[in-house]
């Protein structure tokens, strides 16, 4: 490791903030059982974010014995994550669906999220939930003259649709803004306390929620047949709900491209801006508040990239931290952490069907970023298709679709940047002659003894090492100094310091390896 390698991971352990998110900081651990031998639902769900729970929790309302199935804790991984805005807003999105998909599947995309919206405020009150649930209108604003038209653009294309929005100049936030569009009667809540109170709910009279269970395979057979890190499933319908799909008949890995983002919980000297924001373009930023320990915290978001290829994870945070600063008045950073979220090459999720030769199992992903609304329509329309109901909204997110003018520019695009990526980390990998030169909290892929190894060492000075090749489709997995963890460069997998996996598609840990000091 070169002496700015060093440097940068010394400089790592000096980021603003407790690298935890605020939901998860407030909330309590879950301690749901493991999966037991001999299980038979009817629908089995796999993975406990806000979409598995969503959708176990409209299944068994309609009837059906649902078992959720989690690799991890529920509600800790992307969802512990977001940011949590209850919207139909998203970023700018109805030009783009009237011009590329057609008017009739933009209403229906509007309707969708406006139906999820209003769904999730039902079950609020439904529920008695406490979390944190309030209304508040949503903008997604610019500061560039020449993005103003894109802003028109979007406005005059959600009223032709029916939605709240207003063209707007001025905003709460302290700085001046070119034009925003503006939706009124949006909200945002405590997405961990909301969905623990729903987890509560989806447990009992034959419904289960199974914690420390990855799902390897699936048979699709009658009934269908789970594989599990704790035995065998048996159900009549399958739920791939776990953010990104493993099972994989459709390629989505070659029509998705994952993003990570950083956010910053801040306490500001004054008061906190109203409202839930988005900024068009580059930088893309994300900002809004919530309750904390008797006053607000302002979450304030931004420095995306492509998973894995974001250069010092470290420096995201504090370029972050450098414009909350001059942007707010900023008293302290409380919380830091980072999120992912699965983008679609025609900006519209996966929901349906498996693959067009599916018969029973179902997918939801490609929320890009927007997963609060889209898990619920996921709730409502997979829930009438496998009870067999029609659903309007079934043409514009079925996941065997392709929209060739809006998709085929992304989708080579997308694919290139990946066959670079797995070419390029083949070569330039640097050889390692002695293991000491390792940093205390340091990690780097190198070659020793002839092969690719992603070596980290802890602070007690104990050396992990793992291949380096990434156990979805053999990338070259890269560091990630602020979470310390392996990600790889080419679809989004991401795995832990050891090489145990944090997210897919890659659903097998890296291997472990055992080094011996060279001859």
């Amino acid at each position: 490791m070169d002496e700015n390698s060093v440097n940068r991971e010394k400089a790592s352990e000096n980021l603003p903030g407790r690298p935890v998110s605020l939901w998860i900081a407030t909330t309590p651990e879950t301690d749901y059982p493991q999966l037991p031998e001999n299980l038979t639902v009817d629908v089995a769900v796999l993975g406990g974010g806000i979409t598995g729970l969503a959708v176990a929790y409209h299944l068994k309302q309609a009837g059906l014995s649902v078992a959720v199935v989690e690799a991890g804790r529920i509600v800790k991984s992307v969802t512990g994550n977001t940011t949590a805005k209850i919207t139909s807003l998203h970023s700018l999105i109805y030009d783009h669906l009237i011009s590329q998909f057609s008017e009739e599947q933009a209403r229906a995309y509007a309707e969708a999220q406006e139906t999820a919206k209003d769904r999730v405020a039902s079950l609020v009150t439904e529920l008695s939930i406490d979390c944190d649930f309030r209304r508040a209108s949503a903008y997604t604003y610019t500061l560039l003259d020449e993005e103003v038209s894109q802003i028109e653009s979007e406005v005059k294309a959600a009223e032709r649709l029916g939605l709240p929005v207003s063209f707007v100049q001025s905003t709460e936030l302290p700085f001046a803004v070119k034009a925003a569009v503006k939706f009124d009667n949006q909200a945002q809540f405590h997405p961990r306390k909301y969905l623990l109170a729903l987890a509560e709910q989806v447990v009992g009279n034959g419904c289960h929620i199974f914690e420390e269970t990855r799902a390897f395979d699936i048979d699709e057979g009658e009934p269908c047949t789970i594989k599990t890190s704790r035995g065998t499933l048996k159900a009549n319908s399958v739920v791939l709900a776990t953010h990104f799909p493993y099972q994989d008949p459709n390629i989505y890995f070659a029509a998705m491209h994952p993003m990570r983002s950083y956010v910053l919980g801040c306490r500001l000297n004054g008061p906190m801006p109203q409202g839930m924001y988005v900024s068009v373009g580059t930088p893309h930023n994300s900002i809004r508040s919530n309750p904390y320990e008797g006053g607000e915290i302002v979450m304030l978001g931004g420095e995306h990239h492509k998973t894995g290829q974001g250069g010092d994870m470290a420096d995201r945070y504090r370029h972050l931290e450098e414009w909350a600063r001059a942007n707010f008045d900023v008293q302290s950073v409380e919380f830091r952490w980072s999120t992912q979220d699965n983008n679609t090459v025609d900006k519209v999720p996966y929901i349906g069907r498996l693959s067009a030769g599916s018969k029973d199992l179902y997918v939801a992903t490609g929320f890009g970023g927007w997963g609060m609304t889209n898990s619920h329509v996921a709730a409502l329309l997979l829930t009438d298709m496998i009870l067999g109901r029609k659903n309007p909204w079934e043409e514009v997110f079925d996941p065997s679709r392709f929209k060739p003018v809006t998709s085929a520019r992304d989708f080579i695009s997308e694919n290139m940047n990946v066959a670079a990526e797995f070419m390029g980390d083949r070569v330039g990998v640097p050889e390692l002659d002695d293991l000491e030169k390792i940093p205390t909290g340091g990690g780097e892929v190198v070659e020793w003894k002839g092969e690719r190894v992603a070596l980290y060492k802890d602070e007690g000075g104990n050396l992990h090492a793992c291949s380096a090749t990434c156990t979805h489709m053999g990338c070259i997995v890269h560091w990630n100094s602020a979470e310390k963890s392996w990600d790889c460069p080419c679809h989004g997998s991401r795995f832990n310091f050891d090489g145990k996996v944090i997210q897919g598609p890659a659903n097998k840990d890296l291997e472990r390896k055992e080094l011996e000091a060279k001859d």
